[in-house]
């Protein structure tokens, strides 16, 4: 069953198990040779003949797996199945974003959307590296609380290795019932010894919105996801700035993973005209759909710029590079990622879901962002081992201290978006 909404993945790089089958000569102390038996591929294929014969010497192996691996325990054909699958889903090269999810990984991902669950509160990743990383601690959450920081480095979780895990796998390994404790073993950025981080779990309400007035009436309105409401928050949080007399914006999208397309659209119409372009759909046969911003947006004139990083990613560059071709606001910072393909969701048989890239999309002034990211019109690089400020953070800081900051790029957009508010 198809979903009734696209969405952009809220989780950077996902490393999914690739089922790996292969028939292997043995050769023995005594010259042995251990040679495996033919399998008729299945009939009643519904596919060309050429695929219907390549799909048997899957089956083939499937057999042969199942009927002569050392350790019988270890066939389990669920996990069979869905490693397979996500095998299958990686040789697309959509590695991170089109993925398959089990029942139970489905029911997690679609609670994260809702913006409330049990666990420890702390955005997540799995690098290309492997490494298995903090991206950021929710503000007031017991992960912050506990001393987790942005660029945490994940080593263990109750003593058992992160490596190898998925995105997916590590927040299951996290989360757990409110009142529980989970041990993280996790390297400091700037360190290099480890340390042992209890955290009690607690039930985490996730607003994705929130905003501090600066020194010289100046909002910074930090947006960690595009969840359900999401939009709802940013008009809320815009309209009380300025209630309160802001005269320039800065919108902080550094470490933000993404979430839903709908949610993006609705954002950017936060700060654009009515009819004017947010995003370029490209589907595969190369047709374009190009979606505007709708009415009602409650900061079309105040001065504006925008941060973000690396870790910025699918929705968030969407909203980054609308602004920017929309003439809107400058960009502030380093490169993003270069998440660039839609999801759609397809429920499976038994819960399980299929988030399969079924688009592209440019921005609109049809900009491929798909492996290449958002260039900044304005880049800065934060110091090694330098997290960003959050709103909370910032708003304690007087002009002059927010100016030498080591969060270097809110300092560079605090100067860039006055001078603006000052034209």
């Amino acid at each position: 069953m198809r979903s009734e909404y696209n969405l952009l993945r809220m989780q950077l790089p996902l490393w999914m198990t690739v089922l790996l089958v292969s028939l292997t000569l043995i050769f023995g102390l005594g010259g042995g040779l251990i040679v495996g038996s033919s399998l008729t591929p299945a009939t009643n294929c519904p596919e060309s003949d050429e695929v219907c014969e390549e799909f048997g010497v899957f089956w083939q192996a499937w057999e042969l797996t199942r009927e002569n691996f050392v350790e019988p325990e270890a066939v389990d054909p669920q996990e069979m199945t869905e490693g397979a699958i996500s095998g299958m889903l990686d040789s697309l090269g959509d590695q991170g974003h089109t993925r398959f999810l089990s029942a139970e990984d489905a029911r997690r991902w679609q609670e994260s959307l809702s913006g409330e669950f049990e666990g420890i509160g702390a955005y997540l990743n799995v690098r290309e590296d492997g490494q298995a990383i903090i991206v950021r601690p929710i503000e007031g959450s017991p992960a912050e609380a506990a001393g987790l920081k942005a660029g945490d480095i994940i080593l263990e979780v109750d003593g058992e290795s992160t490596q190898g895990m998925t995105v997916d796998e590590l927040a299951a390994t996290i989360r757990g019932p409110q009142g529980t404790e989970v041990t993280l073993t996790v390297i400091h950025p700037g360190t290099e010894l480890p340390v042992d981080i209890p955290i009690e779990r607690n039930r985490i309400e996730v607003p994705s919105v929130t905003w501090r007035m600066l020194p010289n009436d100046v909002a910074l309105v930090q947006l960690t996801s595009f969840a359900e409401r999401s939009s709802e928050e940013m008009q809320q949080a815009l309209t009380e700035a300025q209630a309160e007399g802001a005269e320039a914006v800065i919108l902080d999208l550094r470490n933000n993973p993404g979430g839903l397309l709908n949610e993006a659209v609705g954002i950017a119409g936060q700060f654009l005209e009515e009819g004017t372009p947010v995003l370029i759909e490209e589907n595969r046969a190369d047709e374009r759909t190009t979606t505007t911003a709708r009415a009602g947006g409650v900061a079309l004139d105040i001065p504006l710029t925008v941060l973000v990083n690396l870790n910025t990613a699918s929705s968030a560059e969407i909203v980054s590079g609308a602004m920017q071709d929309a003439g809107r606001a400058q960009v502030l910072g380093v490169p993003t990622i270069g998440t660039g393909t839609v999801l759609t969701t397809f429920q499976l048989e038994d819960g399980a879901r299929l988030l399969l890239g079924t688009s592209q999309w440019r921005t609109p002034s049809g900009r491929l962002i798909r492996e290449t990211g958002i260039e900044p019109d304005i880049e800065v690089v934060l110091p090694p081992g330098t997290q960003p400020l959050s709103p909370t953070d910032a708003a304690e800081l007087s002009a002059e201290a927010l100016r030498e900051s080591e969060d270097t790029q809110l300092a560079a957009a605090f100067e860039l978006v006055q001078e603006a508010a000052q034209r």
